[in-house]
């Protein structure tokens, strides 16, 4: 029984030296462990029931409905009610330009 609790002991405090073949069976053990692992092992389920998922929506809008100078807040509503997101909060517009004007706006809805 003293040779096998001597290996854990080994094993457990990395007592082995660096040159010789338990070094280098422990090590490929490793590397076994870290690539054939299945990363399903790590997913932390718990907290993605906790976030909800994310809706992302890209509308493009095309810019000679709203004038020369448009407001934001009119794209905005515009996007929103194209996307039927009324309460959507983080908005990303774009201006699309072709032959130097602006001809479109992409409007990112999260």
């Amino acid at each position: 029984m003293g040779f096998v609790s001597n290996a854990i002991k080994k094993i457990a405090f990395w007592n082995y030296a660096r040159t010789s073949w338990q070094w280098d069976v422990l090590c490929v053990l490793i590397l076994v462990f870290i690539f054939l692992t299945p990363k399903s092992w790590f997913a932390n389920t718990s907290y993605r029931q906790q976030v909800p998922p994310v809706a992302h929506t890209v509308v493009i809008l095309n810019a000679e409905d709203f004038g020369s100078q448009p407001l934001k807040s009119a794209i905005e509503r515009r996007a929103k009610e194209e996307a039927n997101r009324p309460d959507a909060r983080e908005i990303t517009i774009e201006d699309v330009y072709e032959g130097g004007k602006i001809k479109r706006y992409k409007v990112d809805i999260r």
